[in-house]
């Protein structure tokens, strides 16, 4: 009878460690409800660049993940800061905030929020004077030059063809209208400008800020000058403003480069464009917060080995030939880059 005791109570016991077991083991796995909101920077999400990509990719983590995604478009810098607010009162505890010139805003309302997973779009989580050591922020980085340096290299070979291509005007001049002076838009002008410089290296790249990301007349205004020195390629690097500078080139039979998204939908002008996926980098973040693997105080970089930055495909108003030439050219050279056989700089 003792011994039957014994080996009741010896099951038991290994039926209580196997459900402790388990407990740990469904805790470890447990996911986190998500509530998460976006906060668009002055460009709004029509810029159909990187604001507008953010608010897919947040969409995109409310479809797959089961919640309603809240967007807050800022106007001026100034809503910044109760955008953010309005969504941590909703309950929202991941809140993305998209662009460099919303770091200082996000580090503020980070250290109000300890409990709240912020992602910010270009900006690092690892900015002592910005950030200042908040753990719940991570940064979304990208290595824009590197898209930007696939961009300038076609247009560089494309500059160097002397029959058979419309909108060229033969004097070896591309230029780049740039928003503000920021990094990631520099990143992008100094990656283009290299490349063009390595793909032909007589080309001369002429660069303009319009300090502006919202007013596409300004962005015409600076391309227009472009094209009247000479410019017959526009790169544009200014969100919504930089529409104006396609529309630009399109109105004066020249050739456009879009920014951040695949912009070849404005027509066959749009020779390419210099993709960064902000998409896919902001339903990361979201994801990793409701598996519990999100890490803050720490940033994630976006490139080429990875998929995070790309050229969209030419424009089929190239002739098909030259078409395939350049691509495969290009593709080489992505290949150099991935490899770390091609050094790009990062500053204009």
């Amino acid at each position: 009878m003792k011994k039957h005791v014994a080996v009741l109570a010896a099951a038991a016991a290994v039926a209580s460690c196997g459900l402790a077991a388990t407990a740990v083991a469904a805790h470890q796995n447990a996911t986190v409800k998500v509530q998460a909101g976006m906060v668009s920077d002055i460009g709004g999400i029509n810029d159909r660049s990187f604001n507008f990509l953010a608010n897919r990719g947040l969409q995109q983590a409310g479809a797959a993940l089961k919640f309603k995604s809240a967007l807050r478009e800022s106007h001026t810098a100034a809503d910044y800061i109760p955008n953010i607010q309005r969504l941590v009162a909703q309950k929202d505890n991941v809140v993305v905030t998209v662009g460099f010139l919303m770091g200082d805003a996000t580090g503020k309302m980070a250290r109000r929020y300890p409990k709240t997973s912020f992602a910010i779009v270009d900006f690092s989580a690892k900015d002592k004077a910005t950030i200042n050591g908040a753990k719940n922020v991570k940064g979304l980085l990208f290595k824009e030059q590197q898209a930007g340096y696939l961009a300038g290299y076609a247009a560089g070979l494309v500059e160097k063809q002397t029959s058979g291509v419309q909108g060229l005007n033969g004097q070896q001049i591309i230029s780049a209208v740039g928003g503000q002076k920021i990094p990631p838009v520099d990143h992008y002008i100094a990656g283009y400008k290299a490349g063009a410089q390595a793909a032909d290296p007589g080309i001369t790249v002429l660069v303009a800020y319009s300090q502006d990301f919202i007013d596409q007349a300004k962005c015409s205004e600076q391309a227009l000058a472009q094209i009247d020195q000479g410019s017959d390629i526009v790169f544009q690097v200014a969100g919504n403003c930089g529409l104006g500078a396609l529309s630009a080139a399109k109105s004066r039979g020249v050739w456009g480069i879009g920014v951040d998204a695949n912009q070849g939908y404005l027509g066959p002008y749009v020779l390419t464009s210099a993709e960064k996926r902000v998409d896919v980098a902001v339903k990361k973040a979201i994801t990793e917060v409701s598996k519990g693997t999100f890490k803050g105080g720490a940033d994630e970089t976006f490139e080429l080995k990875n998929d995070g930055v790309a050229m969209s495909p030419l424009s089929t108003a190239l002739p098909a030939a030259l078409r395939t030439q350049i691509q495969a050219q290009v593709d080489k050279v992505k290949a150099n880059i991935i490899a770390g056989k091609v050094k790009i700089p990062t500053t204009v």
